[in-house]
Formats: C-alpha cells, sequence, structure tokens
C-alpha cells in the first residue's frame, strides 16, 4: 500500500469555535485600526485570516497601503487576543474526529498534516484546547501565502522534507468543510473529501463535485476506507 498524505482542514471540518473567535479580530481590528469593518458579518468560511482582514476593511475609508503597513501588528493582536480569551468551553469537537485521528495516526501508512487559513499560532491553539494538536506535526497556514490554491504544494514539500518520502498528488488527500477546500485539491491535484459539518450544506458541497463527500465524520470505518482506497 503506499502512503498518503492527509490534510486537514481547522474550522468547520475538525472543530467548531464559539463567538470568541470572531469578536478577538474585532477587538483587534478596533484596538489597530479603530474599525472593525465588516468584521461582524463576514462570512469566514473557508477564507484565508490574512485576506479576512483585507477583506473587512476594504470599505472603511483606510487605503491600502495604511492596512497593509498595520497588518503585522494586527496579525500579532489577534493571535495575543484569542489565546488570552479562548478557552477549552469555547471548542466544540466534530462527530468522529478523535476516533478517525486515532485510526489514521495508528496507520503506518498514513501522515498527518494540517492545510488551514487559520494563521499557525491562532490555528494551533484550536487545536491545543482539545488536544488534538500533536496528531498534526506540519501544516500549511495562512502565514504562508495569500492563496489557499497555494497551500498544498507547501504542505507536501514540509511533510517530503519531514519524513523523506515523496508524496504524488495523487495520493495527498484534503479534507474540508467548504468549496474552497474541493478547489484547492483540484488545482493540485489531490484528491478531496469533502464534510458537511460547517456553514454549507451537503448539496451545496456535493455540486463542487469532490472525490468523497459525507455528512460528518461520525463513520470511522467508512470515512477511512475511503481515505485509503483513492
Amino acid at each position: 500500500m503506499a502512503n498518503t498524505l492527509v490534510l486537514f482542514d481547522i474550522d468547520g471540518t475538525l472543530l467548531k469555535v464559539g463567538s470568541i473567535n470572531r469578536q478577538s479580530l474585532i477587538d483587534a481590528l478596533q484596538k489597530v485600526y479603530g474599525t472593525e469593518g465588516s468584521a461582524g458579518s463576514h462570512d469566514f468560511s473557508g477564507q484565508m485570516d490574512s485576506v479576512i482582514i483585507h477583506e473587512v476593511l476594504r470599505y472603511t475609508g483606510l487605503d491600502e497601503q495604511e492596512i497593509q503597513d498595520k497588518f503585522h501588528t494586527v496579525k500579532e493582536t489577534y493571535i495575543d487576543i484569542f489565546r488570552k480569551q479562548a478557552t477549552e468551553k469555547d471548542v466544540t469537537l466534530m462527530p468522529g474526529v478523535i476516533e478517525l485521528l486515532e485510526a489514521l495516526s495508528g496507520n503506518e501508512h498514513v501522515t498527518l498534516g494540517l492545510l488551514t487559513g487559520n494563521f499557525e499560532k491562532s490555528g494551533r491553539h484550536k487545536l491545543i484546547l482539545p488536544a488534538i494538536n500533536h496528531y498534526f506535526p506540519f501544516g500549511a497556514f495562512a502565514d504562508d501565502a495569500w492563496h489557499r490554491n497555494d497551500l498544498p504544494s507547501i504542505a507536501i514539500q514540509r511533510a517530503e522534507a519531514l519524513l523523506n518520502h515523496r508524496f504524488p498528488p495523487d495520493k495527498v488527500v484534503i479534507i474540508g468543510d467548504t468549496e474552497h477546500d474541493i478547489a484547492c485539491a483540484k488545482a493540485s491535484g489531490s484528491r478531496s473529501l469533502a464534510v458537511a459539518t460547517g456553514n454549507y450544506s451537503y448539496d451545496r458541497l456535493e455540486r463542487k463535485l469532490p472525490d468523497a463527500i459525507f455528512p460528518d465524520l461520525g463513520d470511522t470505518s467508512a470515512v477511512l476506507e475511503r481515505i485509503l482506497t483513492f
């Protein structure tokens, strides 16, 4: 059996975070820019954190140079607020996540990683709170690229450097809850496994033609079998 690289999205796929995530960003934007822009209503689903910051400030009257000049400050401010205020009670694991991660991590032919629009420090904190961070030794994050479609190659390169093993695209599985996860898998020649546990319905995801789709990750044996037979 060939080795398979499995890359998980975080929000909506592995877990959900309560309103503290959005509020942390709002507080950071207010502190750094003096406005939250459209952060109170913006759809974060599948978006890169870096892109979200620019998009919510687009119609505030701030020019692009001012936004960019303070970008590092607002990024670090958001991460700091979130890590200080988010607790275990703010995080809910999706059905079947622990069971699937245990099964995958115990399979010698599988390597686990992350592919997420989160900044690494805030994304890792979301995983630390429910004690699942240790399953993911590496990943690709919003710190690494502007476009989600650029993340698969980064994650693959890190996996190959870590293990000294080549992962062809057709042995890479990207698991996520939005059309953006499906799109980045298609763009990289990887396999997509969609899960309808986020803000996208099963039907909406199915129309994007993922290689596999499940209502959630609760049926461990079925999900595991599909991953291993791509």
